[in-house]
């Protein structure tokens, strides 16, 4: 959304605010250029009525901002009902994900996102593994497996000084930032730890629909909490070797993680599990190491710290360095621009044969 701001007024609606009372839509913008608006709504009511009110509040700003003609951009079929009311020129369903397969997923979920399959111009999906999932449900199913910010990241290479919280612990370090949730495999995590209490693990992120409790408790695993975006080069710059323990399940099938990129990127050595996205391409084109168990993790991750400083270890990031070259999120958008233009020119050309017949 920061790229498409560079050329396009950008509104990113928020989940609501509940208040005592009054319903109001308060707008900031961003540094980046992006509109952030935040529907404030009267606490105490039930889903459905939320949704309407914040459909009304999203139909006041389009009037009262003096939109148009513009794009309706959706990313959860759950918020589909604020969309009432709405005439959008065109409407892009951004599936990150299958968010049915999701612990506490509601069931109305599947309906909706039938809907929204209905309404939608165009569906980009987050990786290639969800693209062969919803291609047959839409016309026009486009992939967009994660980009990265390759300048961003690879200021982890000459970070000097780490962050306080990170810079005392032991090494060899092995990290992991993300949303800690049933994607963790925290069997997996236990374990590794366990074989091996001279490492130290570093996890970042937020703990969501699970408890601490069901992750690994260890000395050696250390939970330094959430981390804003701008900080986790300074992280990665302190990890020998970073981790990707998705567990594999029905939440996990389609997942495209972001942070496989972002890891390379930052010039961190990277073991895996066998998700399908992270196979292909990164471990078929050896970037990466893919492990199954603990036991191959252990070995995995032995390996890369051994090779450390080594010509092996310079020639895999310098092919990682290579296939990164190829990614940017300013790419990503101006294909995405492509698609809506296609659609939005053939959109026009149905409006005109109709008002010609």
């Amino acid at each position: 959304m920061t790229r498409a701001a560079q050329t396009r007024s950008v509104y990113y609606v928020e989940e609501p605010i509940f208040v005592d009372q009054g319903d109001s839509m308060v707008l900031r913008r961003d540094q980046s250029g992006v509109t952030i608006c935040t529907p404030h709504v009267t606490q105490g009511l039930s889903a459905d009525d939320s949704q309407q009110r914040t459909a009304k509040l999203l139909q006041e700003l389009i009037c009262n901002e003096g939109l148009t003609d513009y794009v309706l951009w959706v990313y959860t079929p759950m918020e589909l009902p604020i969309t009432a009311g709405l005439n959008p020129s065109l409407t892009v369903y951004d599936c990150m994900d299958e968010l049915a397969n999701f612990r506490f997923s509601p069931p109305e979920l599947l309906t909706r996102e039938a809907e929204l399959f209905r309404r939608a111009d165009l569906v980009f999906t987050g990786g290639h593994r969800l693209w062969e999932a919803k291609r047959r449900k839409h016309a026009r199913v486009f992939p967009f497996p994660s980009s990265v910010d390759v300048p961003h990241f690879t200021q982890a290479r000459s970070v000097e000084n780490e962050p306080a919280d990170q810079a005392g612990l032991p090494g060899p370090r092995l990290g992991f930032y993300g949303v800690l949730d049933e994607r963790f495999d925290a069997a997996l995590m236990s374990e590794l730890a366990e074989r091996r209490p001279d490492w130290t693990f570093v996890l970042l992120g937020p703990v969501v629909k699970v408890s601490l409790e069901e992750l690994p408790q260890a000395s050696n695993v250390h939970y330094l909490g959430q981390k804003c975006y701008g900080d986790l080069p300074t992280y990665l710059s302190g990890w020998d070797v970073a981790l990707l323990p998705f567990a594999r399940n029905d939440a996990t099938e389609f997942i495209s993680p972001t942070k496989t990129p972002e890891y390379l990127a930052a010039g961190v050595p990277v073991v895996s599990t066998a998700i399908h996205d992270v196979v292909r391409p990164y471990g078929e084109a050896g970037l990466l190491e893919i492990a199954h168990d603990a036991q191959g993790f252990e070995r995995a991750i032995q390996k890369l710290l051994d090779e450390r400083g080594t010509p092996q270890a310079a020639e895999r990031q310098s092919r990682a360095d290579d296939h990164l070259s190829q990614l940017s999120w300013d790419r990503t958008w101006q294909d995405m621009e492509d698609r809506m233009a296609e659609a939005a020119a053939e959109r026009t050309t149905l409006v005109v044969e109709a008002a010609d017949d």
